[in-house]
């Protein structure tokens, strides 16, 4: 009797063990699959407001407040525009002091928390750089999809398409530079975004399923006159646009496509963000594991199959992943650095490493995930504009 009670005990014990695993990976790949638009990735350290002063803010001092460059400030009801670390301001051994450029709404008080985002503009085109604009719906999958139309004298669109952490604000950072060379710009809400359809489990499922929005906005582009378009990602926007590259039915008018912080690893940006959230390293498998039984992402061939695949012969694919080798492959630009805690920049150099004829790989020091132009704004768009310059 003694004998059949340990071994239920063990048997209780270890299934409870084993849910237990469960739960905490389910909740450990949370960090990815849940990840809100607008919000600060587990990357991003909270900050606190020190003091301000005309054109001046102290911060928290950490290796985030000390980046080079410009970021948007955002808050729990508040946004501003914070520049350049001041080195020669008086300041305190815990604090940094930057330049404050502008409060775009909301107010600013000692003792407040904040972090530091990739989005430089609050609002639309219009209200944000003074853009005429259209609000439109594409037509999606799940439903209509929010987009802003800027119009453009040439025939060939950029769409825009934002990753995680961010909004279709994020675009606004270069829709100024699009604008003035003439490109109509398509900036896309995708599902799971304010405004968009919900996603059918509510989960993020890193660019694997979302880049159907994307296809849809092209056909909507096409279908609106444009002959040809660059597709424009930030980090699973950027794997979006692998996907759309690869299998959409109209990828033979992809003739570009620009690829900042691109996620070409799942698994590895998974893992990231749930380390960020303290996860322990054991439980780091078991969140991997979640999201594969989660979202489906096992039957998916890994990312980088399908950008070397993209990069090397095509720019087009079946259904089935099988690339068509007689058409040519759209010209990638990556923008990209070492300092990404999110998206390996080591997966894009060795995407461009492998083929220098067609994969141009910029390099961005001293950036955080999806912020390579905030970190070099000059830099930036002088490596678009060498890009996009044959394709005009």
């Amino acid at each position: 009797m003694r004998t059949v009670k340990a071994t239920a005990a063990v048997v209780t014990a270890t299934l409870a063990a084993a849910a237990a695993s469960v739960a905490a990976g389910r909740l450990a790949s949370n960090a990815a699959l849940k990840a809100p638009p607008g919000r600060p990735l587990p990357t991003e350290p909270r900050l606190t407001v020190h003091a301000t002063a005309a054109g001046r803010i102290a911060l928290t001092r950490d290796l985030a407040t000390l980046r080079p460059g410009t970021y948007g400030l955002g808050g729990d009801g508040s946004h501003a525009v914070v520049g350049a670390v001041l080195g020669t301001e008086t300041h305190s051994a815990d604090t940094v002091v930057r330049r404050l450029e502008r409060v775009t709404h909301g107010t600013l008080k000692p003792g407040d928390k904040v972090w530091l985002t990739p989005n430089l503009h609050v609002g639309d085109p219009a209200s944000a750089l003074g853009l005429d604009h259209t609000d439109i719906d594409v037509p999606g999958e799940l439903g209509p999809l929010p987009a802003w139309f800027v119009p453009g004298v040439r025939t060939t669109w950029v769409i825009a398409v934002h990753g995680l952490g961010t909004t279709r604000e994020l675009p606004l950072n270069v829709m100024e530079f699009l604008y003035h060379h003439g490109f109509p710009v398509l900036a896309l809400a995708y599902r799971g975004d304010p405004g968009a359809p919900h996603p059918r489990d509510g989960l993020n499922h890193l660019g694997e399923t979302e880049w159907r929005d994307l296809d849809a906005a092209i056909h909507h582009a096409v279908d609106s006159g444009a002959r040809q378009v660059v597709l424009h990602g930030w980090s699973t926007g950027a794997t979006m646009a692998l996907r759309a590259a690869a299998h959409s039915e109209l990828r033979d008018r992809v003739s570009g496509l620009i690829l900042d912080s691109p996620v070409l690893s799942w698994e590895t940006t998974l893992r990231a963000l749930a380390s960020a959230r303290r996860t322990p390293g054991a439980l780091l498998p078991l969140a991997v594991r979640a999201a594969q039984g989660r979202t489906g992402l096992h039957g998916r061939r890994p990312t980088t199959d399908t950008a070397t695949n993209t990069a090397a012969d095509t720019s087009a694919g079946t259904a089935a992943g099988t690339p068509d080798r007689h058409r040519p492959m759209a010209p990638t630009l990556i923008i990209h650095g070492p300092d990404d805690r999110v998206a390996p920049w080591a997966h894009s150099r060795r995407l461009a490493d492998a083929h220098p004829n067609r994969v141009a790989l910029h390099t961005v020091r001293d950036a955080p995930h999806g912020a390579m132009w905030n970190a070099d704004p000059k830099g930036y768009e002088e490596a678009l504009r060498r890009f996009l310059t044959p394709l005009m």
